[in-house]
């Protein structure tokens, strides 16, 4: 006997976009097997986050690595099956743009065979609009075109994330700057890497106290990079002078870097308020207010745009750490 309801098939992928004279271009795919043309996507493997099924699938049916920005409306529609699909989109880029190194920490993916896609092109916006098979599929095309429009599509990543779970103060006898993460912190902090590189990290900058730097060392290992360690992001410090680590956010939102800022959750009311106050009034509402403002290892990922007036948080998204 069949369920009442059935499982809902989660799958993820991107609207890979370009500017080509001008013209704003994205990545379709021809499917053979349904003889139609979508979005690259694909199926969650088991214990796999959404953003790790985008840029593995995208990789596998377009050959491209890619950076993700924006999440894009999803697609909810009905399998003939019987079983209801929910696609999650993000827009993103090839990787390896001008001002950003390629080297990201995803192992090689081996490409789809031509019986699952026999055809990928580039195609202008307004052909892809015509081209595309399933109406469901427009929603996230228009999304893309109008952030294009207002200028919000073209954005870096700063992850906020709060340091995964440490050993209680109550269990911990030496110095406060030294308490370390739990085992289950340091799954949470294995778990970041596919996180941090599907959005193209390659500044890591975190608070000098031991639990935040142990947070941050799966994803360096994994890129062979070098923190950025700095003690004003201490809750001690920050104690004593919030406006420094005020100071630091603002550095960061002007950087042309996908970055990771990594702290307590003391600390995070002051990070936050600076988002806040770059963001759009939508996008503002949306940002953590309440105490604990992120669960540990919990990441916020705010999509900044330059603009001629400086910084705009045009988007924010969270990710939940590893589950117990």
């Amino acid at each position: 006997m069949s369920p009442a309801h059935p499982p809902v098939v989660q799958s993820a992928g991107a609207l890979v976009w370009r500017v080509r004279q001008g013209r704003l271009q994205v990545v379709l795919v021809h499917r053979p097997r349904y003889k139609d043309w979508s979005w690259p996507k694909g199926k969650l493997e088991p214990g796999e986050s959404l953003v790790a099924a985008a840029t593995r699938e995208v990789a596998e049916e377009t050959g491209h690595d890619v950076v993700l920005g924006m999440r894009l409306p999803s697609v909810r529609y009905r399998l003939g099956d019987g079983r209801r699909k929910h696609a999650h989109y993000w827009a993103a880029q090839v990787a390896g743009r001008p001002d950003a190194p390629a080297l990201l920490a995803r192992p090689p993916v081996p490409p789809a065979s031509t019986d699952e896609i026999d055809t990928l092109r580039w195609m202008d916006v307004s052909t892809a609009e015509k081209k595309l098979t399933r109406p469901d599929d427009l929603e996230p095309l228009v999304a893309l075109v109008d952030a294009f429009a207002k200028g919000r599509l073209d954005t870096r990543a700063l992850v906020v994330a709060r340091h995964g779970k440490a050993v209680r103060r109550a269990a911990w006898d030496g110095e406060e700057a030294l308490r370390p993460l739990t085992p289950l912190g340091r799954r949470q902090a294995k778990a970041l890497v596919p996180v941090l590189s599907a959005f193209g990290v390659t500044q890591v900058v975190t608070s000098q106290w031991a639990r935040c730097q142990e947070t941050v060392a799966p994803y360096l290992a994994a890129i062979a990079g070098e923190p950025v360690v700095n003690e004003r992001l201490t809750e001690a410090s920050h104690q004593s002078s919030p406006s420094q680590v005020a100071a630091e956010v603002e550095d960061l939102l002007t950087s042309r870097a996908d970055s990771v800022l990594c702290t307590h959750r003391p600390v995070l009311p002051t990070v936050l308020d600076v988002l806040s106050g770059h963001s759009r009034r939508k996008v503002a509402d949306t940002l953590p207010t309440a105490d604990p403002f992120l669960a540990p290892g919990e990441v916020l990922v705010a999509h900044v745009a330059l603009t001629v007036k400086g910084p705009r948080v045009v988007a924010a998204e969270r990710h939940l750490p590893a589950a117990d």
